[in-house]
């Protein structure tokens, strides 16, 4: 068995068959899960390896343990104290290698339909040869000339992708909201019980995001000042009452039957939270007190006690991070969410309603049960075609990797940046936000007038 496995990894790596677990109590994994999870990890090691390049506590500590630290720096050629191997410049440096790895896959797997063609396999397999292009494309960016102009238009192509990628996972999210709404409503035709289920999600997405808005009201505002924060809750608690007012409006229930209060509801409570994190990601403001002291104001007094543990702060918020990027990455490259990108859905006469209708309908697929019975650690799912877009997933992962360069560098605050200030506030950070949550009910109005502006047209969410 041991043997067999050993084989099996050699083709792994170095051939086109797919990764597989050797251990016998390991669950059997599908070709297309198995691939996605390989470059989630080549993902995770870079990620990881610029959160490093940005902490001046682990650059400390190895020039303080590693022997012959400043030789090692010198040999390589990275300064004297290995400063080139550090800071904002070598993750752009690193991020641009990673982004070309992925960008240059999703060309090589463009229109690719199944996995028997050769480009499938280089997909699918290869990964020590794989894992090698991408060293060296992460250490020849540290070769190219004139750094200086290459880190300044790198920048800018930076946060172009960056906000690509934000814009996809709000599309999602709007899509994520009528999808729900549509498939518990399907429901209702042969159970009553999901109108329940219905006004119940409804009332606690309201509750949500009613009271967060009151706490952020109470909290991070005064009877005196605190001018622009009231100005910004003002702003969002109004777009969240007018998103809600427009989805029961009378023109666009006779386009849209299904649109409703649950879609409001959740676009609502993610305005709460984006309105919540832009106001923590905000420059405090001082003023003076009654004893005429210079205190903070227009922040909570207890928020202050978050940065005592800044390393365990720091390391939750970085693999927080990580996770959300790959989530993010790995949920929107599925076939059915890089359909409703492209506005196409299933009918719903067809909708089947269920609590986990995120995860799909289950089903039996008689290929898979013939591999589960033959003893294979692989469970071929992609013989009849490719479970996503391969050339989407690169594509996601490209912008994923301008993202994450984006944000460990805190945006355009990028020559003070330190991931141990991670958390500290930032007009850059702030504005991201306050951005994004914007976009993100302006993509939900376009959902619901859309179909008003083009009344010929047939739009299905």
């Amino acid at each position: 068995m041991s043997a067999q496995c050993c084989a099996g990894q050699l083709a792994c790596c170095c051939g086109p068959a797919s990764c597989s677990p050797c251990c016998g109590c390991c669950p059997k994994i599908p070709q297309s899960r198995g691939t996605r999870f390989m470059y989630a990890l080549y993902f995770i090691l870079i990620a990881v390896l610029c959160c490093i390049m940005m902490s001046e506590t682990v650059f400390r500590m190895m020039r303080e343990h590693i022997p012959f630290f400043e030789d090692i720096c010198k040999g390589i050629q990275a300064g004297d104290s290995c400063e080139k191997l550090v800071g904002y410049s070598a993750v752009y440096r690193v991020c641009f290698g990673m982004a070309c790895f992925f960008f240059i896959f999703s060309l090589l797997t463009f229109k690719v339909k199944n996995s028997k063609s050769c480009r499938a396999h280089i997909h699918n397999g290869f990964w020590f040869f794989k894992l090698l292009l991408l060293v060296a494309m992460c250490s020849g960016a540290f070769f190219i000339p004139d750094q200086e102009s290459f880190l300044n238009a790198w920048r800018y192509v930076g946060a172009v992708g960056a906000f690509i990628f934000i814009g996809i996972q709000l599309m999602l999210i709007v899509e994520f909201a009528h999808k729900w709404n549509k498939n518990w409503t399907a429901g209702t035709a042969t159970n009553k019980l999901w109108y329940a289920s219905l006004s119940l999600m409804t009332l606690i997405m309201y509750s949500i995001a009613t009271g967060g808005l009151i706490l952020m009201a109470v909290f991070y505002t005064q009877r005196e000042g605190c001018m622009e924060n009231k100005i910004f809750l003002g702003i969002n608690g109004g777009l969240c009452l007018l998103i809600s007012l427009m989805a029961i409006s009378p023109c666009v229930q006779n386009r849209q039957p299904h649109s409703g209060l649950l879609q409001s509801g959740l676009i609502s409570c993610y305005v709460t939270y984006l309105s919540f994190s832009a106001l923590t990601s905000k420059p405090v403001e001082f003023g003076l007190d009654e004893h005429g002291k210079n205190v903070t104001i227009c922040v909570p007094n207890f928020g202050q006690d978050l940065y005592r543990e800044r390393n365990l702060v720091t390391g939750l918020g970085t693999t927080l991070l990580i996770g959300c990027i790959l989530y993010s990455c790995l949920t929107s490259t599925t076939r059915s969410s890089s359909d409703a990108l492209q506005g196409r859905y299933g009918a719903p006469e067809l909708e089947v309603a269920r609590c986990c209708f995120c995860l799909g309908p289950k089903g039996e697929d008689p290929e898979e049960q013939q591999n589960l019975k033959e003893g294979s650690r692989v469970i071929y799912d992609e013989k009849r075609g490719t479970a996503y877009l391969y050339s989407y997933f690169h594509f996601v992962f490209f912008l994923a990797s301008l993202y994450m360069m984006m944000t460990v560098t805190s945006w355009f605050n990028y020559e003070s940046a330190k991931i141990e200030t991670f958390f500290n506030e930032s007009w850059s950070i702030f504005w991201v936000k306050m951005a994004s949550c914007w976009m993100c009910v302006l993509l939900y109005v376009g959902t619901l007038v859309a179909p008003l502006c083009c009344p010929s047209r047939q739009f299905s969410v």
